[in-house]
């Protein structure tokens, strides 16, 4: 049932994801109906933005035993079995909902891989923390696009910008998505992500420079 599940999903993923807010609130009252493709539709808008939150959360001793895209795809699939006990009828409040799945598929995962075998009780993670540190991530990316000059329309449309950022990081390799990720995101030093990626630091900042370089030519810019 799973795999069939996940089919769906990567089929769905090769349609057009850049949607306004009325049209993923038209796919929730669709999915609210049982109908599993709008579903299916609406994770898949969401992937690459979880896929760069869980990138952010992953520390090293989950790194060994799980990848962000093995975080992710519980994450989707959790939401694809209890989407009915979702609540809200909005974007934001559904990106707010697979956020705490994402943070409880991390703590079940930091439970399961690190403390079962550790034992130490400072291994144990806050799903209050983890939440914190989602939102700063999220604030990040809002950012990082933010206008030189306010906009009345940014508090807004943070989470969508936010989105429409990690789906233009994704048509980046993976690892000059990443060392993205962790330099202007984060804001780690190159010496701090050459530990993430198991580089040396000087070829991490040779990375991070081809990979500013090569965003600049597959960006588009958002539209408002």
């Amino acid at each position: 049932m799973l795999s069939m599940i996940t089919t769906k999903m990567d089929d769905v993923l090769r349609s057009d994801t850049r949607m306004a807010g009325s049209d993923v609130e038209q796919l929730l009252g669709e999915a609210r109906q049982g109908q599993l493709e709008p579903l299916g539709q609406l994770l898949q808008l969401y992937r690459n933005y979880l896929n760069i939150l869980a990138t952010t959360q992953l520390d090293h001793r989950l790194r060994r035993r799980m990848s962000a895209s093995d975080l992710v795809q519980e994450t989707m699939l959790a939401a694809h079995r209890d989407f009915g006990k979702f609540r809200g009828a909005s974007e934001r409040e559904f990106l707010a909902w697979l956020r705490q799945i994402l943070i409880n598929c991390l703590h079940h995962a930091f439970e399961t891989h690190v403390k079962a075998q550790m034992r130490d009780v400072r291994c144990e993670i806050s799903i209050d923390q983890a939440g914190l540190a989602l939102d700063r991530s999220a604030a990040n990316f809002a950012n990082a696009l933010a206008d030189p000059g306010p906009s009345p329309s940014t508090p807004a449309r943070q989470r969508e910008r936010a989105v429409a950022l990690a789906d233009q990081l994704a048509k980046l390799r993976p690892e000059y998505r990443d060392v993205i990720v962790f330099r202007n995101l984060q804001g780690l030093s190159f010496d701090e992500i050459a530990e993430r990626m198991d580089r040396k630091t000087g070829a991490v900042r040779m990375l991070w420079l081809r990979a500013i370089e090569k965003f600049k030519q597959v960006y588009e810019p958002i539209e408002e």
